[in-house]
């Protein structure tokens, strides 16, 4: 005659195995958010233009200065050999086609948006981009990342100056040289343009201010601005959860 299953044993089994079974069903999930659109020009401030592939553009006469958030997608097809190598791609902005395997998703490593300039109304206009920051509608602040803090970024997965690693990292940061906003004054007859990354954001950040501080229209005989202007652009992107088993979305609705 077998050794009886002491009762206790039981009872803890079976609760090990319907909270497994409940977890799996109801817990099994990851975050998902949306690329990130405009709010329509009621929710934007004074002489903001919303174009229909998401740009923001305030509009003063001749002056228009213009914001618009970036997918992986787009950069990805924007530096197309650059994100085709999967672990390896050297696209700054992203992870290239490498997809996580633990979870077959790709990834984000940065917040991008391309930020552009049409000056034919000033003699010469500067924008910073260190003084360029998101404010999420829950209170989180997110700096932009300078060319250094970007490298400083991918600095870490280098192990030597020599090799591919640090050809990899080379790579990068000539890339990030050539699309990051430079930080040059716009004369009369100018059109510039390039990008501005911010840290990824939190999964529960649904709507935030992308903010231009301190955009010198006038200077004065010292080169030093008389007059500035701050601007605020106002994006919104939907976030919930995902339930890989499923394939259902549940959005997170706001209050």
């Amino acid at each position: 005659m077998g050794t009886p299953v002491p009762t206790l044993f039981l009872q803890v089994a079976y609760l090990l195995i319907l909270a497994l079974s409940f977890s799996g069903c109801k817990y099994g999930y990851r975050f998902y958010a949306d690329p990130l659109r405009p709010l329509d020009e009621r929710g934007q401030g004074a002489d903001m233009i919303v174009s229909d592939d998401g740009t923001v553009t305030y509009v003063a006469e001749r002056l228009e200065i213009s914001v618009r958030p970036l997918s992986d997608e787009e950069l990805n097809r924007q530096f197309e050999i650059q994100s085709s190598q999967g672990i390896e791609s050297t696209n700054p902005y992203t992870f290239g086609d490498w997809e996580d395997p633990a979870t077959g998703m790709r990834p984000k490593r940065f917040t991008v948006f391309r930020l552009k300039v049409k000056n034919y109304q000033y003699p010469k206009i500067h924008i910073d981009p260190a003084k360029t920051r998101i404010i999420s509608d829950n209170g989180r602040v997110y700096p932009a990342l300078s060319q250094v803090d970007m490298e400083e970024y991918y600095r870490k997965y280098i192990t030597g100056y020599v090799g591919h690693l640090y050809s990899t990292f080379q790579e990068r940061r000539d890339l990030l040289k050539r699309t990051l906003y430079s930080d040059e004054l716009v004369f009369s007859g100018q059109e510039v343009e390039g990008f501005i990354a911010f840290a990824d954001l939190h999964p529960e950040v649904s709507r935030i201010r992308l903010h231009l501080d301190d955009v010198a229209l006038r200077f004065d005989y010292r080169d030093e601005p008389r007059e500035t202007l701050d601007l605020d652009y106002v994006f919104e992107r939907e976030i919930g959860f995902y339930y890989p088993r499923s394939g259902r979305r549940e959005p997170i609705k706001k209050n």
